[in-house]
């Protein structure tokens, strides 16, 4: 080989080693960069090897080493409630306000616990009551969520703000108020408006765009413009402690809210009032609550007035308090409420707008609350004239606008009136007994209710052969539904179509 080739080869040969040695010196800052942080005392902990614990701090292990979360030992004694170790490891200094990449404290996990002795444990040593999580989350909102009034208490005598919020944005500005309320802790309720807490809160008040009908239903639509298929735009959250009382149903912190003065007739963004919420959300005694309170009966921002609401719900009690409260008998429906899928809450379709309280009670064969409301004076004879889109395969656009003309409580009753005749029947039950999807509600159930429904509308008087715009009447919707004793049940009296 000449001198030329023999230093070529040389100097490859070199580049090659240098290569390989910067391959390794990089393979090695990647291991080690991707390697967890050591942290013997805090793995000790994390897996209540306590034993471990106490000979790591003999042997003088670093008390405040994290793991790769920044969880440090401290973290897993709070976790596990162990309190004895909790005090060694403060005493050997450990930092009671060291966060984990989450945010979490210390404290926020005793919190968490509901854990009043680690609670004060924590506090003695120095830990800041109001250390927040990124969004704001502090413990005592954890404390107020958890339910001991015990540690709520300690944390509001070691300086904890009372009132402070989330991070504004969807679902935020809450309070440890409406943390206690929505998980219905009345106890923790009673020692934060002890100290003050603002009954008027508001949480952050939002746009979001949701249906107002089954997606199912319109599955297949060209929606242009969107409200053809019932896509809109409302106003969420907005909610004061007294209005999550309104919805979860906490009787005894709605009790203590209105106490502090709290406003009965406090409303959603979109107009809904307490007492429509508690109705809706099937609370009656909520409900009848505010109503001894003064809440207005009548108030119907939200679409829908109280008594609209506990139609739905099947609640004669509501619907005869707010009646003797001087609630509307003919109110009607002004304003369709969004769908929520495979839900069991009710909400209000757009083909019910405009509907009257008798006619909404029909359509629900609820024939209690009919003769309720007749006794309280409402008109049976008075009529809805439905309207809204559906599906139809038959145009080319794939949906069409219904208009099914005047239809009497007695027409509604056997299903007209809307889209999804046997639906309003025991959908409720339905969806909480977690049927099979698709499938229909028991219609030997649904005759029967159907039938008591049509007795009070004929015993009444609502005409037997009344037709719709499309020539639709009472005995041939239920032919057409195969309610036989109902169809010879309205022949008997009267009908002829």
């Amino acid at each position: 080989m000449s001198e030329r080739g023999t230093s070529a080869a040389r100097i490859a040969l070199a580049c090659v080693c240098c290569s390989a040695l910067l391959l390794a010196l990089v393979a090695v800052r990647a291991a080690a960069a991707a390697a967890p942080p050591e942290a013997p005392l805090a793995d000790a902990a994390k897996r209540a090897d306590w034993a471990a614990v106490r000979t790591l701090l003999q042997q003088g292990a670093d008390v405040d080493a994290r793991q790769g979360d920044g969880s440090t030992a401290l973290h897993w004694a709070s976790y596990r409630n162990n309190g004895k170790i909790a005090a060694l490891l403060i005493g050997a200094g450990a930092d009671v306000d060291a966060a984990n990449d989450l945010g979490v404290t210390a404290l926020w996990a005793a919190c968490e616990n509901g854990s009043a002795d680690m609670v004060e444990t924590l506090l003695a040593a120095g830990a800041d009551p109001n250390t927040p999580l990124p969004f704001g989350e502090t413990p005592l909102m954890t404390a107020a969520r958890s339910g001991n009034a015990d540690v709520v208490g300690r944390l509001l005598a070691a300086g904890a703000d009372v009132d402070t919020a989330t991070e504004a944005g969807a679902y935020g500005e809450q309070t440890a108020l409406m943390w206690a309320v929505a998980q219905q802790h009345p106890a923790v309720v009673d020692v934060l408006l002890a100290h003050g807490a603002d009954v008027y809160a508001r949480s952050t008040t939002f746009t979001e765009t949701v249906k107002t009908i089954s997606t199912y239903a319109n599955y297949g639509l060209q929606c242009v413009p969107r409200d053809e298929c019932y896509i809109t735009e409302v106003r969420s959250g907005g909610f004061t402690p007294l209005l999550f009382a309104a919805r979860v149903g906490d009787l005894a912190s709605a009790r203590l809210l209105l106490a502090a003065g709290a406003d009965v007739n406090e409303a959603t963004p979109d107009g809904s009032s307490a007492l429509a919420v508690a109705a809706l959300s099937g609370n009656g005694a909520v409900g009848a609550l505010l109503l001894e309170h003064g809440a207005d009966p009548n108030a119907a921002g939200g679409g829908y007035a109280p008594l609209h609401a506990a139609i739905l719900q099947r609640d004669p009690d509501l619907s005869e308090a707010l009646l003797a409260a001087g609630a509307d008998p003919d109110a009607r429906v002004s304003a369709s409420t969004r769908y929520t899928r495979d839900s069991a809450d009710f909400f209000f379709p757009p083909w019910y707008v405009g509907a009257p309280a008798f006619w909404l009670a029909a359509r629900h064969r609820e024939a209690g609350i009919m003769r309720l409301l007749a006794r309280h004076g409402a008109d049976p004879h008075a009529t809805h004239d439905p309207q809204y889109w559906t599906r139809d395969r038959g145009t080319a656009a794939g949906r069409m606008w219904v208009e099914e003309g005047e239809t009497t409580a007695l027409m509604a009753a056997v299903g007209l009136g809307g889209r999804d005749p046997l639906w309003a029947v025991d959908h409720r039950a339905r969806v909480g007994e977690a049927t099979e999807l698709g499938l229909g509600p028991d219609r030997a159930a649904t005759q029967a209710a159907t039938l008591a429904a049509v007795r009070v509308a004929v015993e009444l008087g609502v005409d037997v052969d009344a037709a719709n715009a499309r020539g639709r009447t009472a005995v041939s919707a239920a032919r057409i539904n195969g309610f036989d004793e109902v169809a010879a049940f309205l022949v008997e009296h009267g009908a002829r179509r």
